[in-house]
């Protein structure tokens, strides 16, 4: 898949948002006592596909996302899913960190980088 720089570069954020907002969640919900639940790594492809659609529903044009950026993404998070959830599924049980939301996010969220940046 070919992306441009500064789409990736807008997708990255994207992620790093998602990544960030789960830090939040998981320690509103500690504070609260409430108990964290698994999440895997499909959640976190399913919660990109919807943060996009909803960027790009609010700023795809103004930011330069390409007409069907949203269907693209779609495929290739489809197409990568089974090889992104190996891979989380390897760093996280080769780890000693804990496996929270965030964690689970960040990790897919590498994965599907390597995928559409493999020279990176």
């Amino acid at each position: 898949m070919a992306l441009s720089g500064h789409v990736v570069g807008l997708l990255k954020e994207y992620m790093l948002d998602l990544v960030e907002q789960a830090k939040q969640e998981t320690l509103a919900q500690e504070r609260f006592g409430f108990t964290v639940t698994p999440y895997r790594p499909d959640q976190a492809l399913s919660d990109l596909l919807a943060t996009l659609g909803d960027r790009i529903e609010s700023e795809g044009m103004q930011v330069g996302l390409p007409e069907g950026f949203l269907h693209q993404m779609w495929g290739l998070c489809n197409d990568a899913r089974g090889q992104v959830t190996e891979q989380v599924w390897l760093d996280v049980n080769g780890s000693d960190l804990p496996s929270s939301k965030a964690r689970v996010r960040e990790l897919t969220y590498r994965a599907l980088l390597t995928i559409i940046e493999p020279s990176s």
